[in-house]
């Protein structure tokens, strides 16, 4: 499938604003696992691949799986390994899975081709009160339950955390196109109306420079495979 015009700007949106915001989360998990050489990692959902770049650079194999067509094309024009559909099992199965914000069926797809013992690592919004962007977003994202997540999944907590990400944006127009990236607003009646709303409710959010600043905080937890 060829990526659309519009599909192509916002996944490089995506690429070029939006994905450096969540580097703190990837380097705090990675840390956390001390991902390196002989590892094998797995990211769902990888987008452009800035998260399989980061554990590449740490010594690490990494595949993603990206369904979005133009997120796909970046992450290859990165020379990363991303495939379409769910990962096949393999005879060396990984060692580590990002499953940041997966739906529960691609979790479970994905699942037999981690090796046991193996760790995934989920991740969502944290507390309400500590993320600035659910209250731009007019009250959504909403963090899911990554216990019940794991619980569901059939796997061994192993431990969580929380790390500040903070969206900073150059101005404005940067923040409403990186935001607008996400896919969080891909359910508007009116793109154009929710493009104008997004950008007056973050305003308030801007700096004297013109500079705009949204403190968030992320959770992570870690499981194992049985």
């Amino acid at each position: 499938m060829t990526p659309t015009p519009t599909a192509t700007l916002v996944a490089r949106d995506w690429a070029e604003i939006q994905e450096r915001m969540l580097v703190p989360l990837y380097e705090a998990v990675y840390e956390r696992l001390e991902v390196g050489p002989g590892d094998r990692l797995l990211g769902l959902d990888c987008g452009a691949g800035l998260a399989l770049l980061l554990a590449s650079g740490r010594g690490a194999a990494a595949t993603g799986v990206e369904a979005d067509p133009a997120r796909r094309a970046l992450a290859r024009e990165r020379l990363l390994e991303v495939v379409a559909g769910p990962p096949v099992p393999t005879a060396r199965p990984y060692d580590v899975l990002l499953a940041f914000s997966p739906a529960p069926g691609a979790l479970a797809a994905a699942l037999p081709a981690v090796r046991r013992g193996g760790a995934v690592v989920l991740a969502d919004w944290g507390p309400v009160e500590r993320c600035t962007v659910p209250a731009v977003l007019g009250g959504g994202p909403v963090a899911r339950d990554l216990d019940a997540m794991v619980a569901r999944a059939g796997l061994v907590p192993d431990g969580s955390g929380r790390v500040f990400c903070p969206f900073g944006y150059a101005d404005v127009d940067s923040a409403v196109r990186g935001l607008l990236s996400t896919g969080l607003y891909d359910g508007a009646a009116d793109p154009a109306l929710a493009e104008k709303e997004l950008s007056e409710a973050l305003h308030p959010y801007e700096r004297g420079d013109g500079a705009v600043w949204l403190p968030n905080i992320f959770r992570y937890v870690v499981a194992r495979v049985a």
